[in-house]
């Protein structure tokens, strides 16, 4: 498939009227043909513009017209898959094997959308038929269902540029819901950005549909993401990244004369809290397998487990040299951008001016913006000092923190801010310890992973990927998942209709074969 780089707006390709960038390779530091176009608030306004003209269509298809959307979609993502592996790679650095994952992963979450829509569930039908003859006022006959939120805005992720990025999960999901959507392409990736933007505006065409649900716009600053999320058209946006990066969309989203909802995710430490049976029964096992979740992907995964917490005991000593021992057999590989790396850096340096303690590291960086993998140890008294240890690293760095006793365990877990997931190693007698810890895990994270790590996670109906802030803006809501549907709808209610009228998940009968609510009671009839 051509990469030219131009802009996708509709069915256009539209040149450069803000100057042209070129992808860069990490790894060599040179720059990737060909150059890209950058746009502003003009080509968001036409991008805007298209997509509220494609709204009332597009969110009126059937569900069998747009699940058979999202399946072009992911028979064209399989298509590319190879090339658009290549392409990554050469863009962030990271291997071609783990992004055909990425790949198959993003063409995954399309027919499983797929399916959430044939089902309707999503439309959450209610029914509470009219009562004439109630006293003392009779019922008039109210029926809702949900429905998608309108335009919305939608900006790439840097760490994982396939499945968070044009053909994400955040796509996938807004899709399915009926929102057409604006995508803010990553730099970081121009060009597999369009493979894939490319893909998706292909199965609009073949659908039939109207050339407004899908845009792909980039940028070279702030401009064209502020005019987005300024856009009056605009009624939702979504974005993966820094908190700072989250919340200044989200302070302007709520400047706006009319606010507009902004599901960000931003940041996430994932703490493991290991406890003393399991400690003592399986304590190197459970070093090796965080630091090798840890090295992931060079660190650079939401997910990924920075902080481990133990109990100062037996196995201590064992967890320990195994999480040591992975770090250092670990040779220093290319980040995913200059600025991260450097982040990176000035994170490390952060932690050891902090009073962590260096206590493995990996293979010297040898290129320009590779990662050395670092260990750190800390004091659990002086984790409680200092509440900026509990703060994220962005790359391969851990934080073990040796804690003095439950007490001490249980004061460090109340101090972490709001987090994507949470993790407990735990033998049977460890359960009393582990049931003081539950609740305050529940009241910081969507999610609680027992004997296993916080990274990868299923993309599931029961997914959770999502917490409160600062892991995420709005805690309700996840952004992986089945489930991730909900972000983008809303609900109507329709009073006193006549059936010819109603949308068709709510009229007389059924048509549709969807479980409904009605007076109460869940059923298909």
């Amino acid at each position: 498939m051509q990469i030219n780089g131009k802009l996708l707006i509709g069915a256009q390709e539209v040149s450069a009227t803000k100057g042209t960038m070129k992808a860069l390779d990490p790894a060599t530091g040179e720059a990737i043909e060909p150059p890209f176009a950058l746009g502003g608030s003009d080509e968001v306004e036409r991008a805007a513009q298209l997509a509220d003209e494609a709204f009332d269509s597009y969110n009126r298809t059937t569900l069998a017209e747009r699940a058979q959307f999202l399946e072009r979609i992911a028979d064209g993502l399989d298509a590319i898959a190879p090339e658009l592996a290549r392409r990554a790679s050469l863009e962030t650095g990271l291997p071609v094997a783990q992004l055909e994952g990425e790949a198959a992963k993003s063409a995954t979450q399309f027919r499983q959308f797929a399916a959430v829509v044939r089902q309707g569930r999503f439309r959450q039908a209610t029914i509470d038929p009219a009562q004439p003859d109630r006293a003392p006022r009779a019922r008039m006959d109210h029926r809702m269902q949900k429905i998608a939120l309108g335009p919305v805005a939608i900006f790439g992720a840097s760490n994982f540029p396939i499945s968070y990025s044009v053909a994400g999960g955040d796509t996938a999901s807004a899709l399915a819901a009926g929102c057409p959507v604006i995508l803010k392409a990553h730099n970081g990736h121009p060009g597999a950005s369009e493979l894939m933007g490319r893909v998706i505006r292909q199965a609009v065409a073949e659908s039939g549909l109207h050339e407004g649900v899908f845009s792909l716009v980039r940028g070279g600053g702030n401009e064209i993401g502020e005019a987005l999320v300024d856009h009056p058209l605009v009624r939702g946006v979504t974005f993966t990244g820094s908190e700072a990066g989250g919340m200044a969309l989200y302070r302007r989203a709520q400047l706006r004369p009319d606010p507009i909802p902004v599901f960000t995710e931003m940041t996430s430490v994932n703490p493991t809290f290991v406890l003393p049976a399991a400690l003592a029964a399986r304590g190197h096992a459970i070093g090796d397998g965080f630091s090798e979740r840890m090295l992931v992907t060079v660190g650079q995964a939401c997910l990924k487990p920075a902080i481990l917490l133990a109990i100062d005991g037996p196995g201590y000593d064992g967890m320990k040299a195994a999480m040591a021992a992975r770090v250092e057999a670990m040779a220093a590989r290319t980040m995913l951008t200059p600025g991260i790396h450097e982040a990176y850096r000035r994170n490390v340096a952060r932690l050891g001016d902090a009073g962590a303690a260096r206590i493995a590291a990996g293979g010297a960086s040898q290129g320009p913006w590779e990662g050395q993998s670092i260990l750190f140890e800390i004091e659990g008294a002086r984790m409680l000092d200092d509440p900026s240890l509990s703060e994220e690293v962005f790359g391969p760095a851990a934080l073990l923190v040796r804690v003095a006793d439950a007490e001490q365990l249980i004061a460090i877990a109340k101090q972490f801010r709001g987090q994507l997931s949470a993790t407990m190693q735990i033998d049977h007698a460890d359960l009393s310890l582990a049931e003081r810890l539950l609740p305050l895990l529940e009241r910081r994270t969507g999610r609680i992973v027992v004997n296993a790590f916080s990274h990868p996670q299923e993309v599931s109906h029961a997914s959770i990927h999502g917490g409160p802030f600062p892991a995420t803006s709005d805690s309700r809501f996840t952004s992986v998942g089945m489930t991730a549907i909900e972000r983008f709808l809303r609900p109507v209610c329709y009073q006193g209709f006549p059936d010819a009228l109603l949308p068709e998940a709510l009229r007389q009968g059924n048509p549709l074969g969807i479980w409904c609510l009605t007076d109460g009671e869940l059923s298909k009839a």
